[in-house]
Order: structure tokens, then C-alpha cells, then sequence
């Protein structure tokens, strides 16, 4: 069967027919599956039917792959998998994923295990189109910031609402502690584009302070969030997303009042990001090399 790559929304977003995920993949495939996810950013596979093993299997056609995270635990015997279960707290903020280390992973493959009857969609964001967006001041500020990546605040929760094993949540996520300065634009390295590089990570502008810097990052990622630019999609039984962590945004809507809701995420090992006058990012706190080594890729012309 040929493959069939057919667009979700105009500017992120593309459901891939024609491919067995549970079968090894020949290199003429991996690179139309390449050059699919550098065009809409988001790639969505139905009736997949792979284990553990299999979405390991999968993601290595992109890359070495991480570990589960550097401080959350990965499925008992699967180190390279994490669980993304609701049990074990919500992701229901915008991020990028692990950018608080210095090469935060290139790709994420995530894969339904427990979807609830309702809600618990996941949002996926086109940070190139946000950059594409920006007003021409706008944009020309942008392109000079650097941003503060860390793991380590307080994701706006009241304290009211920090339970114990919410509390216990945090302690884990934050039991090693990473800053990181990356580009507020940086240049993706396959494809050239400029894209937004923020989201819930970025705590502050390099040289500002951290009320100035909260309102320059809200705004720039008012852009990123705009419906249009914005991939929101359903999940069902048998499927795998796969998306380019080095240009898009993920959320998932807590709106399914409590019920179970898990999905397996396998991470490809990522470049050092990079801005649009060629420095690279540079770690101010934390080690990382346990989670995850350095892919080398050429930055396009």
C-alpha cells in the first residue's frame, strides 16, 4: 500500500495512511515520514498496535532515545518509556518537552493506553506559524532574547490545591535541579524555519526580571496559542502522534473530570538548539548526560 499523507488543519497537523509501525521500516519510508513531519510538524498514525517495545522500535528510526525523563520514572522495564498518566499529575500547560536541559529531545511519540469516553484531548502548537505571525517590531525583538528553561517553579498552582501526592509530585520532578538559556527564536536544523522556542519552561528573559519577563513571554506566546495555529486532537483506541519537539507546543485538557487517561511517550534524543546568529544554548544548572545523549545535525543553510 503507498503512503497517504492528508492534512489536518492549514497549518499543523497530518494523518499518515499506508504504514505498519509494527513492521521494521526501510529508509525510503523513514524519509518520507521525515520530510511529512518537517512539512506539518504533527503526525497522526491510526489502528497501531505495538507494545512498549515496538513504540521504542519505532521512535530509534529518528534517533538514539532518551531515557524516560531525567527525574520522573520510566514503565517498570522500560526505561526509554514514561508514563503520561493522569494518576501521576496532569500536563495541562503549554510546553515544549524537557527544555530545561541543554538538548531537550527532537522528536515525542506518543501512544493511547486508557483514553477517557470524553475530553483529554491534546493540543499541539506551530511555533513556526506563531513566529511567522509576529509583527515586524515584534519579531525583530524576538529575535535578539534568550530565555531561562527551568523545571524547578511552581506551574501557578495555589497552595490550597497542592495534596500530598501532589506535593510529592513536585518533590520528584525537581529532585535535580535544571536551568538552561536557550534562544527565544531558534533555527530549526533540518529545515531552516524560525520558531518560537518558549513555553511553561521559560521562566525569564535573559537580563530581565522576572515581572518584565512575564510580560513579554505571554505575549510572544498569545501567538504561539492562536486557534488557527493550533492542532487539537481526539484521541481513540490504536494511535500513535508523533511530533517535532523542536518547533511545537503540546497541552493536554484536563477536562475529563478524573478518569483514567494514560498514554506511553517514547522521546528521540535531540541537537544543542541554536539561534538565528548561529550561538548555541548553554546550561547554567543540572547534568543531563544520564537522560540523554547529543545528536549531531548539520543547521540548514
Amino acid at each position: 500500500m503507498s503512503i497517504e499523507i492528508r492534512k489536518v488543519t492549514a497549518n499543523i497537523g497530518a494523518q499518515v495512511l499506508g504504514v505498519d509501525l509494527s513492521r521494521p521500516l526501510d529508509e525510503e519510508t523513514v524519509a518520507v515520514l521525515r520530510e511529512a513531519l518537517n512539512v506539518h510538524k504533527a503526525l497522526v498514525f491510526d489502528d497501531v498496535h505495538l507494545d512498549d517495545a515496538g513504540q521504542e522500535a519505532f521512535a530509534r528510526h529518528f534517533g538514539d532515545l532518551t531515557t524516560a525523563h531525567p527525574t520522573v520514572p520510566a514503565v517498570e522495564g522500560a526505561p526509554n518509556v514514561l508514563p503520561v498518566d493522569s494518576e501521576r499529575g496532569r500536563a495541562n500547560h503549554w510546553h515544549t518537552d524537557v527544555t530545561f536541559v541543554l538538548n531537550p529531545p527532537q522528536a515525542s511519540t506518543l501512544r493511547s493506553i486508557t483514553i477517557p469516553a470524553y475530553g483529554g484531548e491534546t493540543l499541539i502548537a506551530d511555533a513556526a506559524a506563531a513566529y511567522r505571525d509576529l509583527p515586524e517590531p515584534l519579531r525583530r525583538l524576538a529575535d535578539t532574547l534568550w530565555a531561562e528553561h527551568t523545571n524547578d517553579y511552581d506551574y501557578a498552582v495555589p497552595d490550597e490545591a497542592i495534596d500530598e501526592d501532589r506535593a510529592a509530585q513536585r518533590s520528584q520532578f525537581t529532585s535535580i535541579t535544571y536551568r538552561t538559556a536557550h534562544p527565544v527564536v531558534r533555527v530549526h536544523p533540518l529545515t531552516g524555519e524560525r520558531g518560537l522556542f518558549i513555553g511553561g519552561f521559560a521562566q525569564r528573559i535573559v537580563g530581565l526580571s522576572v515581572p518584565e519577563s512575564r510580560k513579554i513571554l505571554d505575549l510572544l506566546q498569545a501567538y504561539v496559542t492562536r486557534p488557527e495555529n493550533v492542532l487539537r486532537w481526539r484521541w481513540s483506541e490504536n494511535q500513535l502522534v508523533l511530533f517535532d519537539n523542536r518547533i511545537t507546543q503540546h497541552y493536554a485538557i484536563d477536562n475529563y473530570d478524573g478518569l483514567p487517561r494514560r498514554l506511553n511517550r517514547v522521546t528521540v534524543a535531540g541537537d544543542v538548539p541554536v539561534g538565528i546568529e548561529g550561538k548555541e544554548s548553554y546550561s547554567i544548572e543540572g547534568d543531563a548526560s544520564h537522560y540523554t545523549t547529543v545528536a549531531s545535525v548539520a543547521v540548514a543553510a
